[in-house]
């Protein structure tokens, strides 16, 4: 589960390279132990407890990160994720490919926050973001690390990445959305592309060392692998300097308009500055390493408050209530073993009274208090009807504590009222193993086309999918679970055993897609390469 992956995280040595974007070649690696995926991770047959693991999709208003590209149906089976993307006048091709290169080797080594009702939101907020950043046609991947402390960061290619720790951090709706903002004004003004017009024989190289400096540290070389990183990343630092500043500060002006632009008040970023410069000044000599690698400074911040200044903004939005139930899940998740300490942050920041009610609901469940966490949670979908994380809530309390037909009823229900929300179909797919794998396959095929680099949606499929009798059709599941997770040789081995079940089983259009997905893994693992 997500609190036990954070957990992890508290005990071990943290490594933070990067925050709001540091310098070029904007990758951000939060150290910590692998976790082992048999242990309420995806792709574990025994355990699909989604609490904090539910799976997301942008509201249907919205542009989906993920569906920039049309996923052609099969009569058995489903369309699987490219790296390519479809076309940007922003980002290139080979940007996108090296960027979910790196996302899969990414994903290899550090926990991720399995909780897609937050990524959900995320990838709302980035869809808002996106159209007034500067960004043509791009396809984002947003992956949500399990780290209790402060940190985002951008990656070439569309990759947004986000800690636990920001929901903690950012007091408001505002505030973290000048975070995403900024990072998209990284990818919008290309600097990555533009470091590596300079130095395009190092920036590979630099991302390859800080993966391995990552991967010695979480395999237990503790400080050897913390040097490794901080070596590389100060080299990195060095090189840039007289670029860096000029970057950032074309990130801030791309942000600070992008959120008037979307309805967000660009202060809240001026906000965020100054608690960083707050919690520098705390830490005396040693602050953060992500504040060493990217120091704010009072000059880029008086820089900052002057253009947000000149900047006309019309009607902005409200606080929104979606981002403190957020909030609360994290803080939750961070603070699992003294849930007092989550309540006391919501307190002291003046959080809404709702966003309270929402996280005693999480407590009182996990107490085994699922009557009253249920009760509070209907009565808070009543009065605000429009917030889908609050019935979906439900369902995965009540899917949490056993009550599988009382989660299909729920979701199903839901799923009426909102049709598409993809955490709900998650978790009615979930519970539908238990009592409709057919059901549950035909869901779970329509997320992995809507979805197809969520690796959580494939290891329910592939679940599913052994379940309903499409055996072939489950071995690649697998398979497109491994391949996302960074494990391409495993992903490769597991697509051999597909083909041969589909050719004992003569499923000739599995066998078919097999075999064009075993080309597209040995491309996705000559990609990867650049990254050893």
């Amino acid at each position: 589960m997500i609190e036990r992956s954070l957990n992890q995280f508290t005990v071990g040595r943290l490594a933070l390279v990067v925050v709001l974007g540091m310098v070029p070649a904007t990758q951000a690696l939060s150290q910590g132990p692998t976790q082992d995926q048999a242990q309420g991770q995806p792709g574990s047959p025994a355990q699909f407890q989604y609490q904090y693991q539910l799976d997301a999709q942008p509201p249907q208003s919205q542009t989906p990160s993920y569906q920039g590209q049309a996923w052609l149906d099969q009569s058995n089976g489903f369309e699987l994720p490219s790296l390519m993307s479809t076309g940007s006048n922003a980002i290139s091709g080979e940007e996108t490919r090296l960027g979910r290169a790196w996302l899969r080797q990414f994903r290899a080594h550090v926990p991720e926050w399995r909780d897609p009702i937050a990524q959900h939101y995320v990838e709302g907020l980035v869809s808002r973001l996106i159209p007034y950043s500067d960004l043509a046609g791009i396809n984002t991947a947003v992956v949500m690390v399990a780290n209790p402390t402060l940190n985002a960061f951008a990656v070439p290619g569309g990759v947004i990445g986000v800690n636990a720790g920001l929901f903690a951090f950012a007091h408001d709706e505002a505030e973290i959305a000048s975070v995403i903002a900024h990072e998209l004004g990284h990818l919008s003004q290309r600097h990555y592309a533009r470091s590596q017009q300079r130095a395009e024989q190092t920036q590979i190289p630099a991302m390859a060392a800080m993966l391995a400096g990552l991967v010695a540290a979480a395999a237990g070389a503790g400080d050897v692998g913390l040097a490794a990183m901080a070596g590389t990343q100060a080299a990195m630092v060095q090189d840039q300097l007289r670029y860096s500043r000029r970057y950032e500060e074309e990130a801030d002006r791309v942000g600070l308009q992008a959120m008037a632009n979307a309805g967000y008040d660009p202060q809240a970023m001026i906000d965020m500055f100054r608690s960083m410069q707050r919690m520098m000044s705390l830490q005396g000599d040693t602050p953060p390493e992500f504040l060493l690698t990217h120091p704010i400074t009072e000059s880029r911040i008086s820089d900052a408050e002057d253009r947000a200044n000149q900047i006309a903004t019309g009607a902005l939005r409200e606080d929104s209530l979606e981002y403190h139930l957020v909030r609360a899940r994290a803080l939750k998740a961070i603070h699992h073993r003294d849930s007092g300490q989550a309540q006391s942050i919501l307190r002291q920041d003046n959080a809404p009274e709702d966003a309270h009610r929402y996280l005693q609901a999480l407590i009182d469940a996990q107490a085994g208090g699922i009557d009253s966490a249920l009760a509070t949670i209907d009565a808070l979908s009543s009065a605000h009807p429009d917030i889908a994380m609050l019935p979906a809530t439900a369902v995965q309390l009540a899917l949490d504590n056993g009550r599988v037909d009382d989660a299909i009823s729920r979701a199903d229900r839901q799923l009426r009222l909102m049709p598409g929300y993809a955490p709900t179909s998650m978790l009615l797919a979930e519970a539908l193993l238990q009592r409709d794998p057919d059901r549950a396959w035909r869901v779970l095929s329509d997320l992995a086309r809507q979805r197809p680099e969520d690796p959580g949606v494939f290891a329910l499929l592939a679940e599913a999918a052994g379940r309903s009798g499409h055996e072939a059709w489950g071995h690649l599941a697998r398979a497109e679970q491994t391949q996302l997770e960074g494990d391409i040789d495993r992903a490769i081995r597991q697509l051999d055993v597909a083909e041969q079940v589909a050719r004992r089983s003569s499923d000739l259009n599995a066998e078919i897609r097999i075999r064009e997905r075993e080309k597209a893994f040995r491309d996705y693992r000559e990609t990867m390469e650049k990254f050893r």
